[in-house]
């Protein structure tokens, strides 16, 4: 190889090392949501399928008349609570930018849209199609917003958040009613099905 070759060569080299070397030098800087664009996000969509399996799984195990079962006067029945989840699989990807659907009626700016849709009187194979159709909705919603930021701020019932807390918000209460629902399950004798 001429001189020439050699030079061309190692210089070429050296760029590459020094492109290399400010490109692992730049990537700590930058902010987590930069590096790994919401990761939390993933986890939270992947926590969300699987509460979505278990409740539409108890929702299908719960026997038609057992849907009008409460524990207690003034708190919601098993298919109230069903529809309650659907309600608000709606409603709260309203305040990250994704409206609910026409049909539903159920409005941001009006929480009494919501209380209409969960108390509307439905059949136990409504309830289940709402319940699966709105965790459809939920699903897209926050895949929707996977390009944003996590950091980037709305506005959820006139307070300040994040997006990020919007679906750690929104993933939490569907662990809240699923604990609800195993527990009005196992009051009606019916065993979760995962737990069999």
């Amino acid at each position: 190889m001429d001189p020439d070759s050699v030079l061309l060569l190692v210089t070429g080299m050296v760029a590459g090392v020094v492109a290399l070397a400010a490109l692992f030098a730049v990537v700590p800087c930058m902010p987590a949501a930069a590096q790994q664009p919401n990761s939390v996000l993933a986890d939270l969509l992947s926590d969300v399928t699987e509460v979505e399996q278990k409740l539409v799984g108890l929702a299908r195990a719960m026997p038609a008349e057992s849907f009008a079962w409460r524990p207690a006067a003034g708190v919601r029945s098993v298919g109230e609570v069903f529809q309650h989840v659907a309600a608000d699989n709606y409603l709260l990807p309203i305040f990250a930018g994704t409206p609910a659907p026409a049909a539903t009626g159920i409005k941001g700016d009006a929480y009494a849209t919501v209380q209409a849709y969960e108390t509307r009187t439905a059949d136990r194979a409504t309830v289940i199609a709402d319940l699966e159709q709105s965790f459809a909705h939920l699903r897209a919603a926050m895949s929707a917003t996977a390009a944003r930021s996590p950091a980037d701020t709305v506005t959820l019932f006139g307070e300040t958040r994040t997006l990020q807390q919007v679906w750690v918000l929104t993933t939490t209460h569907l662990h809240e009613h699923l604990g609800q629902s195993i527990a009005y399950a196992r009051s009606n004798g019916v065993t979760p099905p995962w737990s069999r």
